[in-house]
C-alpha cells in the first residue's frame, strides 16, 4: 500500500471537516439528498457517456492501483541486469535461461528469453517498446477516467447550485426561506469541488506519476537487455543504465558500492 496516497486523502478530508467544526458549521449541515443526487448521479451518467461501460466499470482497480502500487526502484533494476550481463559476459547469454526463475520482473523475462533465442535484436527492440507503448496507453485511459470525472463534477456542481437559486427565487415572498436555500444551493458546489480536488485530481496525479516510475523503469530494462544481447562489458552496461538515474541517485550508488 503506498502510504503517501491514503494519508494525503486522509489529512485533506479531516482537514475539511477541522476547518468546518472549527468555523462553529455542522458537518450534518452539508449532507443534503437533492444535491447528491444531482453531483453524483449526474457525474456517473456523464462519464457513463463519455467511456466504454466496461472502461468505467474498471475504474475501481484504477483506483485501487494509485493506492496499492508498488514504486519500482531504477536503481535495484539496474543492478539486477549488470548481474544478468556479468553471468552473460563469463557463462555465454545461453546460461541466462538458468536464471530466468530468479528474475522477478516479467518485463525483463520476456527480453531475456527473446535475446537466448536468438531473437534479432531490432526485433527484440522493436516488440518491447511497443509493449511499452501499450503500457502508457492502458495508464492514461485510467487516468483519462479520472481527470473527466474531476472536470464534469464541478460542472453538476454548479448546475445543482442554478437549480437551487431558482426554487430559492421562486420562493420570495418567504424571506425565513432565502437564507437555508442559498445554502443548499451551494452544497453541490461544494460537492463537486471536493470531488475533482479531495479525489479525482490527486489520485490522476499519483497515476500519472506511477506511470513515470514504470516508463523509467522499463525503458532502463530495454536498454539493458539490448546491452546485454549485443555482449557488451558488465561495467560498460552499468555506466550506460547509470545514465538513466537523477545525478544525486547516481552518487548514492557509487558511494555505496564504493
Amino acid at each position: 500500500m503506498d502510504i503517501g496516497t491514503v494519508a494525503g486523502l486522509g489529512i485533506a478530508v479531516v482537514a475539511i471537516f477541522v476547518g468546518i467544526l472549527l468555523g462553529g458549521g455542522n458537518p450534518a449541515s452539508l449532507i443534503d439528498a437533492p444535491s447528491i443526487a444531482v453531483v453524483f448521479g449526474g457525474t456517473t451518467g456523464a462519464i457513463i457517456c463519455s467511456f466504454p461501460l466496461a472502461r468505467v466499470l474498471k475504474i475501481h482497480s484504477v483506483v485501487l492501483q494509485s493506492v496499492f502500487s508498488k514504486p519500482t526502484d531504477p536503481a535495484e533494476t539496474i543492478k539486477n541486469l549488470v548481474q544478468y550481463a556479468e553471468v552473460a559476459r563469463r557463462e555465454g547469454i545461453l546460461a541466462l535461461e538458468n536464471h530466468i526463475a530468479d528474475m522477478n520482473d516479467e518485463f525483463i523475462v520476456r527480453g531475456v528469453k527473446m535475446a537466448v533465442d536468438g531473437t534479432d535484436p531490432e526485433l527484440i527492440n522493436q516488440i518491447m517498446e511497443i509493449e511499452l507503448e501499450a503500457v502508457i496507453d492502458r495508464h492514461g485511459q485510467g487516468k483519462q477516467i479520472l481527470d473527466t470525472t474531476g472536470r464534469y463534477a464541478p460542472a453538476f456542481g454548479m448546475i445543482g447550485t442554478l437549480m437551487g437559486l431558482i426554487f430559492m427565487l421562486s420562493n420570495m415572498d418567504d424571506p425565513s426561506k432565502i437564507g437555508p436555500g442559498m445554502a443548499v444551493a451551494l452544497i453541490t458546489t461544494l460537492y463537486g469541488a471536493m470531488i475533482a480536488n479531495v479525489v479525482c485530481g490527486p489520485l490522476a496525479d499519483k497515476l500519472q506519476a506511477r506511470d513515470a516510475e514504470e516508463v523509467m523503469a522499463k525503458t532502463i530494462i530495454i536498454a539493458g537487455v539490448m546491452a546485454i544481447q549485443s555482449g557488451d562489458n558488465p561495467r560498460v552496461v552499468e555506466s550506460k543504465l547509470m545514465t538513466y538515474l537523477p545525478p544525486s541517485k547516481r552518487m548514492e550508488l557509487e558511494k555505496a558500492a564504493a
